[in-house]
């Protein structure tokens, strides 16, 4: 997973929030939206592919960027949009 001194000195490409690790139900909410084809990115397309965890904004949470082969995916575009999930 993610290292604390990584965690430490990333943040949210957009907002410059401070990032912190996604809670597990968040992750299996997620990856069932995923398997059943009903998860769109930020930029309106489908995600197919799994997550294995997510960084979520400290402060507003309104973004999960995915974290695959334990590499964070800070890419705007990426990021899936949390209000859908929780």
């Amino acid at each position: 997973m993610i290292s604390e001194d990584l965690l430490k000195i990333i943040a949210c490409p957009e907002t410059k929030q401070d990032l912190v690790i996604a809670e597990t139900d968040i992750i299996e909410k997620i990856n069932t939206l995923i398997e059943n084809g009903e998860l769109l990115n930020r930029s309106k397309k489908k995600v197919t592919e799994k997550i294995d965890g997510g960084l979520i904004q400290k402060d507003d949470q309104k973004y999960l960027y995915p974290i695959r082969e334990d590499i964070p995916i800070l890419l705007i575009d990426e990021s899936i949009p949390l209000e859908n999930v929780r």
